[in-house]
């Protein structure tokens, strides 16, 4: 979970982590938040917990202690129902838990999944806008400059190139891949060399059940096997909802990615 370095170093802040997580929870074990005298960020799972939560931060700030601890008991006397049990610890953000924190983060963006978009197009935006708040890795290649200039996503990595087909032969084993060109052929392209690897966690390609019958007839005169073939995920983001609407294609094919690795 990236937390909001800006407010750990403009104010003095304290750090609530869950120590222990007993039953249900709306959070798990070491889950995070930054509380000041203003704001927060980042949480342990909202509702009455997290404010009881950050009042005691704050009660902490006001004072003189370091460190204090908090169990809160998930029922009734504080108006929920989940029935679980959270301890928490609260300390002061000193230099060592900025550098710890920072760490963890940097440790945690590493090891996160990379998903590679190829096509910056209006899905393809709509897409790495989706997964930018997400525990992803994300890549937007395109070959066209332009099609960058609308993008409003912090941390997705921007890729320009005309190889898009080399760099899907060249990307990391385990990546997810979903392709979204403004070309029919390089789709294909893109996606034959992706089917060739077989390496992949996820292959999403856009289009229709029509479109995916074209391929996979081309897919076949070139050798592919049919358990490869089968890989391929096409419509991407399923079936239920019909709604071409970038944003609702987006955020279908993130819900798709979030099982890849869930």
């Amino acid at each position: 979970m990236m937390l909001a370095l800006s407010l750990l170093t403009s104010q003095p802040a304290a750090l609530v982590r869950i120590t222990q997580a007993r039953g249900s929870t709306p959070r798990d074990q070491d889950a995070m938040m930054v509380v000041s005298a203003t704001a927060s960020a980042g949480t342990i799972g909202g509702g009455q917990a997290e404010c009881l939560a950050i009042a005691a931060a704050r009660r902490l700030l006001a004072g003189d202690q370091s460190q204090s601890t908090l169990d809160i008991a998930l029922g009734p006397e504080i108006g929920q129902c989940c029935g679980g049990h959270l301890a928490l610890r609260i300390e002061r953000v000193t230099p060592a838990i900025l550098a710890e924190i920072r760490a963890s983060e940097a440790q945690a963006a590493a090891l996160a999944p990379l998903v590679m978009i190829y096509g910056a197009g209006h899905v393809g935006r709509a897409l790495a806008q989706a997964l930018s708040p997400l525990p992803f890795r994300t890549r937007l290649a395109d070959s066209r400059a332009a099609e960058f200039a609308a993008l409003a996503a912090p941390g997705v990595e921007q890729v320009l190139t005309d190889a898009l087909v080399a760099l899907a032969e060249n990307a990391p084993p385990g990546a997810a891949h979903v392709i979204l060109t403004h070309s029919h052929s390089l789709d294909s392209l893109i996606a034959a060399a992706l089917l060739e690897r077989g390496d992949f966690a996820y292959l999403g390609l856009i289009g229709s059940r029509t479109k995916r019958a074209v391929f996979e007839r081309a897919f076949r005169e070139t050798g592919l096997p049919e358990a490869q073939i089968a890989r391929l995920t096409c419509p991407i983001g399923g079936t239920a909802v019909r709604d071409k609407r970038p944003q609702v294609i987006a955020a279908l094919v993130a819900a798709e990615l979030i099982g890849v690795w869930r």
